[in-house]
This record gives C-alpha cells, structure tokens and sequence, in this order.
C-alpha cells in the first residue's frame, strides 16, 4: 500500500477522494494505481483506457470533482476530516495492511489513533457480567496508556468504549462518519465527538448495510496490536474480526466462558484454535509487551515497492495475450495472486496490470488475504 509520507494539497486531496469513490475501484487498486501513475489525478485520466482494455463496455468515471467538494464541506460542517493514507497523521499501523483504507473521515480527537491501540468486541445481546467485565477491562487498559477500539455496536461494543472514555476510545463506524447506528447510540456518538475518536472509511451519509460490517471488521483490527473477544456465539461476526485479526499479523485474545452459554462458545474455540487465553487486563497488557517495542509504534512501516511502481503497463497485445492466461486460472472460487504469479510465469507487472483491468472492468473481485475470484 501508499508510504505515508506527506500532507496533500486541497486539490489533490479531491483527487485522490474522487479516485477512492469510484466504482471498482477498491483499496488494493487503489494503491496499485497510485503506484503505478504516481499521482491520483494521472490515474484517474487512466481510468478509461484500462478499464476498456479489461473488458467494460460503460466507461469507468469517478465522481465529479463538485460531488467531492460537497463531501469534504458537509465533514468540515460537523467538525470532521479527511485524511489520506500517504499523509503523516494516518494510523501508522493501520497503513502496514494490504487493504489499508485510502482515505478515512474522523471526527474526534486524532491524537488517540497515535497511541498504541488494543481492540474489544464481542456479543452485541451480551449478558450483564459481559458488558460489565468489557467496561472494566476497557477502563483498565486505558489507564495502562491504551487507546480502546471497538465497532460501536450493541453490547460489548458499547461497554467497552463507555469503559474507556475517560482515557479515550475510538470507534470504527460501518457507514458515513455522521450515521449514528444503532439509534440508540446517539448520546454515545455525541460524546465521541467531544473527548473520543470516530473513524469511518465510507462516503459521507452512507447507511451500513450487511457488506459494510466485515470492511469494519478489518479497520478494527487493523488499527489494533490485539483484539480482545468477549462473548461470541459460534457464527458471531467477532469471530470475524479475530479471523482478520489473525491474517494482519495481529494478537487474537479471548475471554473463556462457560461451556454451557452459547455466547462463549466462540471465544472457547478461539482458545481451543490456539488464542490467549485473557482473563484481565493485566493478562492482556502482558500478552501484547513484546509487541510494544516495534517500529510500527514509532514510525511508519517500511514498505517494498509495489511491483507496478515505474517501467511501462503491459502493451495491448502483451496484455491481451497475458489477458487469457490469467482467465483460464481463475475461477468463481478465491484464488491466491502469489499462486497466479507462480502458475503463469509472467512478469508481475504484467499480470498486476491485468488484474487491475480486469477489476476495473468489473469482472474480477478482491478477496482478503490477497486472493481474487472471477465474477
């Protein structure tokens, strides 16, 4: 993904909103294309030509540079801000994962994403001693100096950020950064915004809808060292999140629980799966020290080039034969990028460029852990 690096220009600010925005074009796209033209302005100018060499009938358009402005003067109208993932206030440890969002709004206190952040989640129809044991626990690490980042749902969610309000709490909102969901989290958002942190990645006003959850999921663990799950049923989206936690290179933590309540049977097979086992903060707090004295704390993460930074986009003919090989591989099932490259034995370039014009096109879908599948 893009090196964090410096502050943009409110021109390029819009570009690289309106390149975020548009259709097919998602995180790990996006951070091909600004890889490969350097600038979002010039990949938006190349948007056409590969989405066309892909295979899409329908030109590929971002959203007018007019629709971008509304977006940024309805955030600055609520206190909020966009800040994009090359620039020196992005979470750091949230730009070290593949899928690292382009652009994020935040409303709130953005010193609390420069601290080293732990994750709770759990059950949202959590029982009394749950909700009470993740207030407790949030409260306590963050007097221990942590910022305490949960997805502001029913239940343990909202147990854990009351918990840590006095010291801070970010929330990972799954639509638009002024959506309150659930209704009855008003008064929560409310002081969010006065003493905590909102972070959203989608467009201003958007309600979540079902997709939106798991692409929330991912934010919370991703701006995490480790995710602490308290109460989950066995098909409960915290599993989810311990899962992606798992694939980022994150700590997965779990509070163990009666074998008899359903709503501990995730967080049992989590341990059973090979989990901490937590039974506090102090267990959590030690189980993440190791973790503490990384580089990614102190400054961003050093990453390799991107195979498609510099030297040319495959030719049309070169692309076009390169085209078929990389369809007969795929298939509606996931498959790996680095199995493909394996497989193919074509250049990266050449078969990132036409994975990117196949996803431009529409035909091809990113899935996590750096797979894709055929549409």
């Amino acid at each position: 993904m893009t090196t964090p690096g410096r502050p943009l220009s409110e021109a390029e600010r819009l570009d690289w909103l309106r390149l975020a925005r548009t259709d097919a074009v998602g995180p790990i796209t996006f951070h091909a294309l600004i890889a490969r033209y350097g600038s979002a302005g010039a990949a938006i100018e190349a948007l056409p030509e590969l989405s066309r060499r892909g295979g899409r009938r329908a030109e590929l358009k971002p959203p007018a540079m007019a629709e971008a402005k509304r977006e940024l003067e309805a955030l600055a109208r609520i206190g909020g801000r966009l800040v994009a993932a090359c620039e020196p206030d992005y979470p750091a440890i949230l730009a070290a994962i593949e899928d690292a969002p382009p652009v994020l709004s935040l409303r709130g206190r953005g010193d609390l994403a420069a601290r080293p952040m732990v994750g709770i989640v759990g059950a949202r129809n959590a029982s009394l001693n749950g909700r009470r044991f993740a207030h407790d626990m949030a409260r306590q690490l963050g007097e221990a100096g942590f910022t305490v980042v949960s997805g502001f749902a029913r239940g343990i969610d909202t147990a854990a950020h009351e918990g840590a309000f006095a010291t801070g709490t970010l929330a990972v909102l799954a639509g638009g950064i002024d959506i309150v969901y659930p209704p009855e989290n008003a008064g929560l958002y409310d002081r969010l915004a006065e003493s905590g942190l909102a972070v959203a990645e989608c467009a201003f006003g958007t309600q979540p809808t079902a997709r939106h959850f798991p692409r929330r999921n991912r934010l919370i663990s991703g701006l995490s060292l480790g995710v602490v799950v308290i109460e989950a049923a066995l098909r409960s989206g915290s599993l989810i999140t311990a899962r992606m936690a798992a694939e980022q290179g994150r700590q997965v933590l779990a509070v163990p629980g009666s074998p008899l309540d359903p709503r501990a049977q995730g967080c049992n097979r989590l341990i059973r799966g090979g989990a901490t086992l937590v039974e506090s903060a102090e267990h959590v707090i030690e189980a993440l020290a190791p973790q503490m004295t990384r580089p990614l704390l102190r400054e961003p993460p050093a990453l390799a080039p991107h195979p498609l930074a510099g030297g040319p986009v495959a030719g049309p003919q070169e692309a076009e034969a390169a085209r078929a090989q990389v369809l007969e591989r795929l298939s509606p099932t996931p498959t790996a990028v680095d199995e493909l490259l394996r497989d193919c034995q074509l250049s990266p370039p050449v078969v990132l460029t036409v994975l990117l014009e196949l996803e431009l096109a529409g035909r091809i879908e990113r899935q996590p852990g750096n797979r894709i599948s055929l549409l």
